[in-house]
């Protein structure tokens, strides 16, 4: 029987049909076509990916839940010095690229791979100050938010994990070649809500800024037929993400563009406000898939042609992922 493509939808964002991957054919047909995207915008959409549709639902309904909770009930998981949980701002990601705009129109709930280590277990994940070295902390309320999200997280662990093997194929490279890089890894799963806008946004106000991601690779779900998740092409050009149900968003982050000595892209990405008088409410949750918080990243070389090497140093990937987010948080004087 012939294998039909993979790629069910081409273009600047193309749509990937991943169920081959159990196939020693079917991942090099996989790897081409994600090797391509991730050259050309860094990002792509996957389905038949193998996460259970119900596990998705779930997740998606006990989160919405919470945030739908009272404040004061949100304050009591609130994010503070030694753990991660809930926060009012979701920051203003743009200053991660050193650009200055108003707070992001979101609420925010993370938690970590490592949260649930002991204390001296965390405090060995780096020298300096990073959200991977703090606590998890769960919301009493809706029952089962904690399993829910223990399950969900190690889905897309998994599916990360496969999807950065693949990506070593792209890249010629040996399928386990990322394997000891992220053995430990780091990674945070956060959910973005977007609550309603009953008020008109500040000048140059998102629910989320124009950035680019911080690490390795993204897996984001957003919830269907509610779209504002734009991905730049070119200088000016927002290309809209359609949200096409059960599927994921992929995208490659400044580690994985430097680890590929800039074959791959980490593209500008930002989530627009709706229009004015569409006070929706809207639920977003990308996984940062993150190294060993010690992986030495070395650009593969030779660099890409466009390359500019001053740019392309050694970085250690905790203290590279640690000083992004610190300006996401960082008040200006």
């Amino acid at each position: 029987m012939q294998q039909k493509s993979v790629t069910m939808v081409d273009g600047y964002v193309p749509v990937i049909d991943i169920s081959s991957r159990d196939s020693a054919e079917g991942r090099g047909a996989l790897a081409a076509a994600i090797g391509k995207a991730c050259e050309t915008s860094g990002f792509f959409v996957i389905v038949n990916h193998g996460v259970p549709q119900e596990l998705i639902t779930r997740t998606c309904k006990v989160t919405n839940e919470f945030f739908r909770l009272p404040d004061e009930e949100k304050d009591l998981i609130a994010h503070r010095p030694g753990a991660s949980g809930f926060r009012r701002s979701g920051g203003k990601v743009a200053q991660s690229i050193d650009r200055k705009t108003p707070p992001d129109l979101c609420e925010t709930f993370a938690a970590h791979s490592t949260g649930e280590l002991s204390e001296p277990e965390r405090a060995k994940l780096g020298d300096y100050q990073a959200t991977w070295k703090l606590a998890n902390i769960w919301p009493e309320r809706p029952a089962g938010f904690k399993d829910t999200w223990h399950e969900y997280m190690a889905a897309l662990e998994a599916l990360s994990g496969d999807l950065m093997r693949l990506f070593a194929l792209a890249l010629g490279l040996d399928e386990n070649f990322y394997d000891s890089k992220f053995d430990r890894h780091v990674s945070a799963l956060v959910a973005n809500y977007y609550y309603p806008q009953h008020e008109k946004p500040l000048p140059g106000q998102l629910r989320k800024g124009a950035h680019t991601d911080f690490g390795s690779l993204t897996v984001l779900y957003q919830e269907d037929n509610l779209g504002g998740l734009q991905v730049l092409q070119g200088e000016d050009d927002w290309r809209d993400v359609r949200a096409i149900p059960g599927s994921f968003v992929v995208n490659v982050g400044d580690l994985i563009s430097l680890w590929t000595g800039g074959r791959w892209v980490s593209t500008m990405h930002r989530v627009v406000n709706p229009e004015q008088g569409n006070t929706s409410s809207r639920l977003s949750l990308p996984f940062f898939y993150q190294p060993n918080h010690d992986a030495r990243v070395e650009p593969l070389r030779p660099l890409a042609a466009a390359a500019d090497d001053s740019r392309f140093d050694t970085v250690i990937a905790g203290e590279w992922v640690a000083m992004k987010m610190s300006k996401l948080f960082a008040t200006a004087h």
